[in-house]
């Protein structure tokens, strides 16, 4: 049995969920389950977010993301959120910095041979 808890795939998706979240708010509001089934719906379902409100909510208290209005539907509460301007330069600049270290590790890798 493996421990998923420390593969690459779940490493990557940690450091890279914020961005994929806030990618998504670029263009609309959406509430949480939206967020969920539209980043499995682009990735063919191979890129979840396990534990998704966590990481909106730090997204909200780093002033990146904002929840635009709440509804209530069936007793429950759906907040919709939406990306800052904050949330847009950081985004802007997270990109630039993830594809630096995209190019500088396949400098890495195509550089050093074969498996």
């Amino acid at each position: 049995m493996s421990d998923t808890s420390h593969s690459f795939e779940s490493y990557y998706k940690r450091a890279t969920s914020p961005l994929a979240v806030l990618w998504l708010l670029k263009d609309q509001t959406m509430y949480g389950y939206q967020i969920s089934q539209e980043l499995q719906k682009r990735s063919d379902g191979r890129f979840t977010i396990a534990v998704l409100y966590p990481v909106l909510y730090r997204l909200e208290e780093q002033g990146y993301i904002r929840v635009e209005r709440t509804e209530v539907m069936n007793n429950r509460a759906r907040g919709y959120y939406s990306i800052t301007d904050e949330g847009r330069r950081h985004l802007a600049r997270s990109l630039e910095e993830y594809a630096q270290m995209h190019q500088a590790f396949m400098a890495i890798v195509e550089g050093g041979g074969s498996l």
